[in-house]
């Protein structure tokens, strides 16, 4: 071989060590950086599922307000209508009174 084919072959080499030597730093990198990326997925992930778990619990706490609310007007509605009966056959026995001349 001559010598031109010699310096190109070592300098085909040297670049293929240099291009191994690079994956190589590429390779020792990688695990690093993946586990960056997952602790950053791991910690969007975590925030969002607060948030998410935040707005259930208030949605589920506005439900049971108003379901309370609902249940709380039913019986002052019911304790309501108990009293207009009571009020009513008080007022009819009033009425009969003062129609047969009682007082």
């Amino acid at each position: 071989m001559d010598e031109k084919r010699i310096q190109e072959v070592l300098q085909i080499e040297k670049q293929a060590q240099a291009i191994y030597e690079a994956a190589l730093r590429e390779a020792e990198q990688l695990p690093v950086l993946a586990s960056q990326e997952s602790q950053s997925l791991i910690e969007k992930t975590r925030v969002e599922a607060e948030a998410e778990a935040h707005r259930l619990v208030a949605n589920a706490e506005a439900k049971e307000e108003c379901a309370r609310i609902l249940a709380d007007a039913e019986e002052k509605s019911n304790r309501m209508k108990g009293l207009a009966m009571s009020h009513m056959e008080r007022a009819v026995g009033y009425v009969l009174d003062r129609v047969a001349g009682r007082d």
